[in-house]
């Protein structure tokens, strides 16, 4: 008989710094890779992760510390980031052509005002630095001239006081210091954003390698004023505050892409006053509503009436309990797939069955049409939960007494009586809560509606983003993931918001209903 020793001593405590160091090396990198990508709100989350890590083990914190520190890293991770993340950007316009930093967009608004010169100009140039500032030795291939120019000036140079390689490219001159290879390749795709003047007022931009191509930029940013002016028009953009450059004299004229800026609370307020988000908020809304209670009704009565038809002993019962819960042991999506390729317009055993029963003439496209899609979906989520709603409730009949039935019964109630006035009120008052919960279960129930639908039909071509059987979880991600060309995360973050509160409501009330948290 062997006896199991612990693990302790000195091993013990090199082993505990060999997980942490591991664990802490990990982490840094984490932490410098999240630096690194202007991630400074994950970071520092990583930063506090690790340091309480830390704390819990190494020094002497208390021992329920040790075994909930994971499961609190875990818990500020996976669920509390998320939430204060969700938050934040619910207040944010935060959609495609306002993605990136307002330094970012100068940026690219810049660049695409860029235009290639006619005359087709190139220039042979070595890239390098004047002092601390950008320069390029500049090689004119159409009149043979030499210059240097540097971001804000451009200096003719004559002939022998410059020195040039077998192919005529310049790569010397006085007070000129060339780029190594591995500074170019450092740049990277930046190389690309210089701008070196011409002297004629146009710009020769650098290409990969050691081209330069002569363009005209009619954009221009003064950073000290915020003021971006065009050239050809005289027209002056200024910042709008609600994240992009728009002219002084028209604020519907504006340039793109702008950037994420905070505008709380216009995401809350478009989904109440706007048309365009409101109109479809709402029918997604009461949709939502109408699918959670359906999807609730009709599987728990059927659950119901399948529990109380198996109460009572008859041959075979076992068979018919393994039979009906069979439904709920086959993965969801697997079942969602199937159902979905039984109602395939063209190959679905639905239409193929109603057509040979002559019920229809021709296949029917059952996910074109809002209302048979509905009636689909409640369906399919009727045979995928009526099977829980039947084991909840053979459970709660078998803890009701059966002195109870047996005392109605010799007093004379029928057995309906005693199902309304014993079995019913009994059994909902056991049940009630967790009927609340399927409720905020199928409130958000994405997998039935993206896996079986789509959230269709809808009229994409159109712009329409509510689909027929879109219920608000689907509808959000729609709005910042689906459509790649009018992403708005910060409106799906404000549904969001809406769903959060409504099922976070929905869970205390059945909190404080079934009394789970009393003895607390």
């Amino acid at each position: 008989m062997y006896r199991f020793v612990g693990f302790r001593g000195m091993p013990a405590v090199l082993f505990k710094f060999l997980v942490l160091g591991i664990i802490d090396i990990v982490m840094g990198i984490a932490i410098s890779s999240a630096f690194a990508a202007d991630s400074t709100i994950l970071a520092w989350a990583m930063i506090i992760a690790i340091g309480f890590i830390n704390y819990a083990y190494i020094f002497r914190a208390p021992t329920p510390v040790k075994f909930m520190a994971p499961g609190i890293v875990f818990l500020a991770a996976f669920v509390i980031v998320p939430i204060v993340y969700t938050v934040v950007m619910s207040g944010f316009k935060f959609q495609t052509g306002n993605i990136i930093t307002k330094p970012e967009a100068i940026t690219q608004v810049l660049a695409r005002s860029v235009k290639a010169d006619p005359s087709g100009a190139a220039f042979d140039i070595t890239i390098g630095k004047v002092g601390n500032e950008y320069a390029a030795l500049m090689h004119n291939q159409t009149d043979g001239s030499v210059s240097l120019a540097t971001t804000s000036k451009t200096t003719l140079l004559a002939p022998g006081t410059y020195t040039a390689d077998a192919n005529g490219v310049p790569t010397a001159a006085p007070g000129f210091t060339p780029l190594t290879a591995d500074e170019i390749a450092a740049l990277g795709d930046k190389i690309t954003e210089l701008r070196f003047p011409d002297g004629k007022g146009k710009y020769v931009a650098p290409q990969y390698g050691t081209l330069g191509v002569l363009v005209s930029q009619d954009l221009t940013y003064n950073a000290k004023t915020d003021i971006i002016t065009s050239a050809s028009t005289g027209a002056q953009y200024v910042d709008n505050g609600t994240g992009n450059f728009a002219n002084k004299s028209n604020a519907n004229d504006f340039l793109t892409p702008g950037w994420r800026t905070a505008n709380f609370p216009q995401n809350f307020v478009n989904l109440v006053t706007n048309p365009e988000m409101r109109d479809p908020f709402i029918r997604v809304f009461i949709w939502t509503v109408m699918f959670a209670f359906l999807s609730v009704f009709t599987t728990f009565l059927l659950g119901l009436g399948l529990a109380l038809a198996l109460d009572k002993p008859m041959r075979g019962r076992a068979v018919y309990r393994s039979i009906l819960i069979l439904p709920y042991a086959i993965p969801s999506f697997m079942s969602i797939l199937v159902w979905r390729g039984m109602f395939n317009t063209d190959f679905g055993v639905i239409n193929r069955l109603l057509t040979s029963m002559h019920l229809i003439s021709s296949n029917v496209d059952w996910f074109n049409s809002t209302f048979d899609a509905r009636v689909i979906v409640i369906l399919v989520n009727l045979w995928l939960g009526f099977p829980y709603m039947y084991l909840i409730s053979s459970g709660a009949l078998q803890a009701i007494p059966s002195e109870l039935k047996e005392a109605a019964s010799i007093d004379g109630a029928t057995g309906l009586q005693s199902l309304r006035r014993i079995t019913m009120p009994l059994l909902l008052e056991i049940l009630t809560p967790l009927l609340i919960s399927s409720f905020a279960f199928n409130f958000n129930n994405f997998n039935i509606i993206y896996l079986l639908t789509g959230g269709g039909p809808r009229e994409a071509l159109a712009g329409e983003r509510a689909g027929g059987t879109d219920i608000l979880i689907s509808y959000a991600y729609q709005t910042a993931i689906s459509a790649p060309n009018s992403r708005d995360y910060g409106l799906a973050s404000a549904i969001s918001m809406f769903m959060f509160v409504i099922v976070a409501g929905l869970s205390m009330w059945s909190i404080r209903r079934s009394k789970a948290l009393e003895e607390f």
